[in-house]
């Protein structure tokens, strides 16, 4: 399972502290990391297919601030898609309202028909990606750019629809609003600190992190709480079934 990272917050400032014991956690999770720092439109994105605790750049990087409003960040471990600089996470694409999106996910989608179309047109080979791009499908649909309580109920939608079967954490933005879904127990928790919000796959301090609550599609704005989506209930279990698949795909890494 892979682990996430991310921030909110109303001004932009370093994360550096969370992301040394986030990366420390790279000790399982060794497939990959990267890391988005985001102001508004602008994200950079930094990620490489190694382990972070072993990444020369990764280490000389933390030596600097890592900051910005927004903040999202990831470590692999690999289930679907291969040990290559495409298939890390974050991914980021623009849609046609010139709307910038990015995304990192935890989780494996074993059975969603509408993602299929994505095989062939993404540039790695994962579940996550395909998942991104048909969130940009769909905003291009709308005959205008969305506001922000629009993008909310279409991503609403789109997560319902999504996440039956499916093992769905993931935390998205459009670089204004912070976007947070999980469906798995206690594999996604929160801290309010300040003007900020931390959302992580594993407390990261001895802080009060609270669990996200599940099957729930929550937005955020700086660390205010924006909209609450419907509760789908689409809570995942594992079961013998999708153990297998893991298995199998893992062994042809």
């Amino acid at each position: 399972m892979c682990e996430l990272f991310a921030m909110s917050s109303k001004q932009s400032k370093s994360v550096n502290s969370y992301l040394k014991e986030f990366f420390d956690h790279s000790l399982n999770h060794p497939h990959g990391w990267g890391l988005a720092c985001i102001d508004g439109q602008q994200v950079n994105i930094e990620k490489e297919p190694i382990q972070a605790i072993k990444s020369q750049y990764l280490k000389y990087r933390l030596l600097s601030p890592v900051k910005g409003h927004i903040v999202l960040s990831h470590i692999r471990y690999a289930t679907i898609g291969n040990l290559e600089y495409q298939n890390c996470h974050p991914y980021t694409f623009k849609d046609r309202f010139q709307t910038q999106w990015t995304l990192i996910h935890n989780g494996t989608i074993f059975d969603c028909p509408v993602l299929n179309q994505y095989v062939h047109k993404q540039e790695g080979s994962t579940d996550s990606e395909r998942i991104l791009l048909y969130i940009i499908d769909q905003m291009n649909q709308q005959k205008k750019k969305p506001h922000a309580k629009e993008c909310f109920q279409l991503l609403n939608e789109i997560i319902v629809n999504i996440s039956r079967g499916n093992k769905l954490n993931l935390i998205l933005t459009n670089g204004d609003i912070v976007f947070v879904h999980t469906n798995y127990a206690n594999t996604l928790y929160y801290l309010i600190e300040d003007d900020s919000i931390l959302f992580s796959t594993q407390p990261l301090t001895h802080d009060n992190w609270l669990p996200v609550p599940m099957t729930t599609l929550f937005a955020y704005r700086g660390h205010q709480l924006l909209y609450t989506g419907d509760n789908h209930h689409h809570e995942y279990f594992e079961n013998h079934e999708n153990m297998k698949y893991l298995y199998q795909a893992f062994s042809e890494l």
